[in-house]
């Protein structure tokens, strides 16, 4: 067996290799321009280190965070939307609200289609799904020869209830198809997102169409490469909700990838949580560009249908390009390893969310960056070392990092000293990602000091203890291989999908039969997708309700372990229940309405527990080193211990320990020790 993960990020991407020995890893800089080039570089290298070929490899799992990129960075495909006539500008007048009302300066996110470029066709289709105007084909016709005179390279269809029977959609699409041939994209809303509520419907088909050729492209080329150089496994793409899909349906709905990337190190967290027996856990996930934050129950993720992306003003929510798509309920601050230190405009100290990325990079990689980083900071403490810095794939130039520090951050605070500045950063990375968590936390009704850390990524596990001081967190779990913990997430997820199912009526009058009908259906489409990749044996499909009282906006998705009218009144009472819990009150004489039922099948797992192993030979010291402490206001002496050497012993910090592609630190305070399946265990001492 040798199976591969690939993680593309915004500075690093990461290849693990899984084999019956253990896993392999490499990290290489991220190629901005060409993607697929710093991944080919990192499999090469690594099927190198193992003496094996593309021809041994059974799967490739890949996460890329291209979609978000091109979304943010606008650089996908010429996109037209064709929708029923007078409805164009939805796009633009969005929710007809400001999501700061206070603001005079805000900015909202420019459409992806410009409204030249916005059609509308006489057609409607009403709510129950009735046909009250068929399109008429010289219409359609018309249509067509607009978008052949434009060069459209993509074309995204959304009508009016067409969630309800698309009909109209498919026709158009077809007659469209043989106006326009096979060069240019179309997508349909109900095929991408065929649910309720036209905007975030008609926002979703458009982003799906304007990175669709883009996706296209870069799979093809990234997948014909690794064939022409013997690979002829199977290949696997991540998924927003910590699953994992074919190649085709990944091309086809590549809206569902945008945050793949990211939640490969909840996959991780959610796995590694069920194998040290943590029922709640905060994932923690700091790459080069960002953090990532998400709370797992009971081995868990908790996940979402709608998230925002490109946010446009300040990373305000509500004024980014709403999605429909099954994603984790993930947080992401740009605080990364490459995030920026700087002084704002008040003359107070700032850290991101702008990063140098790979290139130029923090100034320690002597690429031609001149601007103080969080790397820099850790590496001017003493928290990381340059010598093997991510395995030795950058030869660090140390001198840099304080000399940039000095000029950007120290000499215009008039700081005393280079090591306060740096840590002044590092300070403010740890509250900026803190705070996050504990808004997130709050806004989920959660109690965060009950629940253990488990960090990955390059900068988990350097700043993990400082963080869950802050947070009132007593236990951190460094899982192995953090430092790639995104793609040996990929090498942990199921192959699934999800599909949605529209209700929006009141429970006491839906036809239980007929509705029946309807998740059937849906049940056959997810589990023939993911029949296509696994044994239809390893199957196992799950449903659930979307449920809210009348005319609110607060949906609630609530476990459906089958559909039968028997189950209405126990939904309604679960509802209420969970209703309490979250606003602290239920309302009376107010019906509920089930909006939508949901179906996924997925690949079955099962992750056994591990008992602690016994402990080894204690460990013997092997050197020391001096770090900053900026509550000391002067360095300590940490002792340096290898992983490998812990042997399940407990022990007192304040320690390091260096890995190839990260770092632990066990501040003052804290004890670790090596726990089952080589993942370690920090836990505050009592106080």
């Amino acid at each position: 067996m040798l199976r591969i993960a690939i993680d593309i990020g915004g500075t690093f991407t990461d290849v693990v290799a899984e084999t019956t020995d253990g896993l392999a890893s490499i990290k290489v800089l991220t190629s901005a321009e060409a993607p697929e080039i710093a991944a080919l570089d990192g499999v090469a290298h690594i099927l190198d280190r193992l003496s094996r070929t593309h021809a041994d490899i059974s799967d490739i799992v890949h996460g890329t965070t291209l979609a978000t990129n091109a979304l943010i960075e606008r650089r996908g495909a010429k996109t037209a939307f064709v929708t029923t006539a007078g409805f164009r500008d939805v796009l633009a007048m969005r929710y007809e609200k400001r999501f700061d009302q206070y603001a005079l300066d805000i900015e909202m996110p420019a459409p992806l289609v410009p409204r030249p470029l916005r059609l509308g066709l006489a057609e409607r289709i009403l709510a129950d799904g009735s046909v009250s105007t068929a399109p008429i084909d010289r219409d359609i016709d018309a249509i067509a020869a607009t978008l052949r005179d434009q060069a459209v390279e993509a074309v995204a269809i959304g009508f009016l209830h067409a969630y309800k029977n698309p009909a109209h959609e498919e026709y158009v699409a077809d007659r469209l198809r043989h106006h326009l041939g096979n060069d240019v994209t179309i997508c349909l809303s109900s095929e991408v997102a065929g649910e309720i509520r036209e905007y975030e419907r008609f926002s979703t088909v458009c982003a799906n169409a304007y990175v669709r050729p883009l996706m296209s492209r870069y799979t093809g080329r990234l997948l014909g490469r690794l064939q022409a150089q013997g690979f002829g496994g199977s290949f696997l793409m991540m998924l927003s909700d910590g699953a994992l899909t074919t190649v085709d349906q990944a091309t086809r709905f590549p809206i569902r990838l945008v945050e793949g990337g990211p939640a490969g190190g909840v996959a991780l967290a959610a796995h590694v949580a069920r194998e040290v027996g943590s029922h709640k856990t905060l994932s923690l996930d700091i790459g080069g560009t960002t953090a990532k934050i998400c709370f797992i129950e009971n081995g868990t993720p908790k996940t979402n249908r709608r998230f925002e992306v490109a946010r446009a003003w300040r990373d305000v929510k509500g004024s980014g390009l709403p999605v429909m798509v099954p994603t984790v309920e993930l947080v992401e601050i740009g605080a990364g390893g490459g995030s920026i230190a700087a002084i704002d405009g008040l003359g107070r100290l700032k850290v991101g969310p702008k990063s140098a990325g790979s290139a130029p990079g923090p100034a320690a990689y002597d690429r031609g960056g001149e601007d103080a980083t969080i790397t820099d900071a850790h590496l001017t403490l003493g928290n990381i070392a340059a010598d093997g810095f991510a395995g030795g794939i950058i030869e660090l130039a140390p001198d840099r990092a304080p000399a940039a520090i000095v000029k950007h951050i120290q000499t215009p605070l008039d700081m005393g000293s280079t090591e306060v500045a740096a840590a002044g950063i590092v300070e403010l990375a740890d509250e900026t990602m803190a705070n996050a968590a504990r808004v997130h936390g709050i806004e989920l009704g959660l109690d965060i000091a009950s629940f253990d850390l488990l960090v990955s990524g390059g900068g988990g596990s350097l700043h993990g203890a400082r963080i869950a001081e802050k947070l009132g967190i007593k236990r951190i779990i460094v899982p192995q291989n953090a430092g790639v913990g995104s793609a040996v997430g990929f090498l942990r997820s199921p192959v699934a999908f999800e599909s949605a199912v529209t209700v929006a009526e009141l429970l006491d009058d839906i036809d239980a039969a007929g509705l029946a009908e309807r998740i059937a259906a849906a049940q056959t489409y997810v589990h023939n997708i993911v029949a296509g990749a696994i044994p239809p044996a390893r199957i196992v499909c799950a449903v659930k309700a979307e449920l809210r009282y009348q005319g609110q906006g607060l949906e609630i998705a609530m476990p459906l372990p089958a559909w039968d009218a028997d189950q209405l009144g126990d939904l309604s009472a679960r509802f209420e229940a969970r209703y309490q819990d979250l606003v602290g009150f239920t309302l009376k004489n107010v019906p509920i309405e089930l909006i939508s039922v949901s179906v996924s099948a997925r690949e079955r797992r099962d992750t056994v527990t591990a008992p602690r192993a016994d402990p080894g030979p204690s460990a013997k010291t092997r050197c020391y080193r001096n770090i900053f402490d900026l509550n000391a206001q002067k360095k300590v002496q940490y002792e340096v211990i290898d992983r490998s050497a812990l042997n399940g012993h407990d022990h007192a910090g304040p320690i390091v320990i260096p890995e190839a592609q990260t770092t632990t630190l066990v501040r003052p305070g804290w004890s670790v020790r090596s726990a089952a399946q080589g993942h370690l265990v920090m836990e505050q001492d009592s106080q």
